[in-house]
């Protein structure tokens, strides 16, 4: 299962507060995840989501509000990528108080269907909160994986957006979530505009704001692990790094022993030299600090470095 997709049935898994939480929390999925249709000469809005048990938890709330029946259809012009997309219709003939209370509807001048948030049921915090759940579970998604064992990786980063076809929505509901220090970008997406958050904290304060703590914990988890990992490969790659400098300057160094040996004969060299050459000849993948330890000549190692640059030294005169 998805990340996001756990995390919105993490929200699902608790009960809303009070009646107006239950009502922002309407709204919100209405103006995420709702489309307009006709039947006839009668109009209908509906709320259309893979998430199937968003439809039980819609009936509940709608059931205590308001009564009635809701007609639930599984669509095929519904079906995206093995992922079938349910249709829950409120006819507003039916629903029409309902639908009224949430901010989707007018009459004030005849019927008219209204796209702006409802700022006057998202006053206090606690409605604000679910109005925000609201949008989260409509038209959220994230490309967020975790990591699979201690050594491999799916991810590549951290992405959450939000997606809609009104811009003017995700401008507002973009200010919402600034009022809590949680900030992103609005671009244009093939028609959809797409509000995102990329940075791992902002997307843990949204997942605590609306109360999916264990999403929070795991993405929290995931966070540490990812870090671990990339300390270690650090440090792999700095040991790597160090063998290969110490492979390289051990093959120069005996290149040119090599060379001293092949004009003038090592016996030419002075006796200090001649023993850090042997050392060498003998130890070839050995580090400076290995050839210490096993040296019996009295040098630290700066002092042999020193000694190794003055054959290089030599061998490249012979050499030209």
């Amino acid at each position: 299962m998805s990340f996001s997709r756990q995390s919105k049935i993490e929200i699902l898994e608790t009960e809303l507060e009070d009646d107006s939480s239950c009502i922002a929390f309407l709204s919100g999925l209405f103006h995420s995840c709702g489309e307009i249709g006709k039947e006839g000469a009668d109009y209908f809005v509906s709320i259309i989501s893979d998430i199937e048990e968003l439809f039980s938890y819609v009936k509940k709330i709608v059931k205590k509000l308001y009564g009635g029946n809701i007609e639930e259809q599984l669509s095929e012009h519904y079906s995206i990528n093995k992922s079938n997309f349910y249709e829950l219709k409120f006819d507003v003939k039916n629903f029409q108080q309902l639908l009224l209370d949430v901010g989707v509807i007018d009459f004030s001048d005849g019927l008219s269907f209204v796209f702006e948030i409802n700022k006057s049921i998202i006053i206090e915090d606690t409605p604000r909160r679910a109005f925000i759940k609201g949008v989260y579970i409509g038209c959220s998604t994230s490309s967020i994986k975790f990591s699979e064992g201690a050594h491999k990786t799916e991810a590549t980063g951290y992405h959450l957006e939000f997606v809609s076809k009104n811009h003017d929505f995700l401008l507002e509901f973009s200010s919402i979530l600034a009022s809590y220090n949680i900030l992103g970008k609005i671009f244009e997406r093939k028609g959809d505009f797409v509000f995102y958050l990329k940075d791992v904290n902002a997307i843990m304060d949204l997942l605590a704001l609306i109360g999916a703590n264990e999403s929070v914990l795991a993405l929290s988890n995931e966070l540490v692990t990812r870090e671990l990992r990339n300390k270690v490969n650090r440090q792999v790659n700095c040991i790597n790094a160090n063998i290969n400098k110490t492979v390289e300057a051990s093959m120069k160094q005996v290149e040119a022993i090599n060379t001293i040996i092949s004009t003038i004969g090592l016996e030419s060299l002075p006796e200090d030299l001649q023993e850090v050459a042997m050392l060498r000849l003998a130890n070839q993948e050995e580090s400076l600090e290995e050839l210490l330890k096993l040296s019996t000549i009295k040098l630290t190692r700066s002092g042999l470095n020193h000694r190794f640059r003055k054959i290089i030294k030599i061998a490249k005169e012979l050499e030209e």
